[in-house]
């Protein structure tokens, strides 16, 4: 019984946070700068896939290089991913639904792997039409989902994340702003809900294996103390 009343207890909401940080505040922050950089670097890597298969167009003053064309591309995939990465793990706190699945590094960095090769077929793989190259890539990503989330805030988030992010780039094309070579969804490709919906997975995974850091840290200072 005396054991038992000595054990520390745990908080029941579990935050974002970093190495030995104590204010979460600072914690959010940290964690989101964490995210806005790997966003940005996903970002540089993914659009030059594209634009070296010229899935994309970018007008042609300002393709002289990949960090020159279409400069706004990297910080707005990084402020998005920071977005996401962060909403992922609150979400789950808010549902009471942690999330448990296959919750260690190793396993995000698979799911990234996944990803960039999701993304990779979009570019490289050609198919006999569109279609089949649609709903390929929409069975991978619920693959990716049904392999490294299995939640249901999870799949939520993303069909909404790929909603809302496929209507803004809607919008981008149709202002002139880029473009997409034979595009069969309106102004943009069919298959780019799937790659949309793969990254917010992707991205929520990692949010959520930055924010077990302040439980972890957290228990080791409660039982210090």
């Amino acid at each position: 019984m005396a054991e038992s009343d000595a054990t520390p207890t745990l908080p029941k909401k579990c935050g974002p946070y970093i190495s030995s940080v104590t204010s979460r505040g600072m914690n959010l922050v940290i964690r989101g700068i964490v995210l806005f950089f790997i966003g940005v670097f996903l970002a540089l890597v993914l659009n030059l896939l594209q634009i070296q298969r010229n899935v994309t167009l970018f007008p042609p003053d300002v393709i002289t290089s990949i960090f020159s064309s279409a400069w706004w591309v990297p910080p707005c995939c990084g402020t998005a991913s920071a977005v996401i990465g962060l909403l992922y793990p609150c979400m789950d706190r808010h549902l009471g639904e942690p999330h448990k699945f296959k919750r260690e590094w190793s396993s995000v960095m698979r799911c990234v792997a996944v990803f960039v090769g999701i993304n990779h077929a979009s570019a490289k793989v050609d198919f006999a039409n569109n279609i089949q190259l649609s709903l390929t890539l929409a069975a991978l990503s619920i693959g990716l989902w049904w392999t490294f989330d299995r939640s249901r805030s999870g799949f939520g988030l993303g069909v909404g994340i790929a909603f809302l992010a496929t209507l803004v780039s809607q919008l981008l094309v149709y202002n002139g702003v880029y473009q997409y070579t034979s595009p069969d969804f309106l102004y943009v490709r069919s298959w780019l809900p799937c790659i949309f919906f793969a990254g917010g997975i992707t991205m929520g995974n990692i949010g959520r294996q930055l924010a077990m850091y302040e439980c972890k840290v957290i228990a080791e200072k409660s039982h210090e103390d």
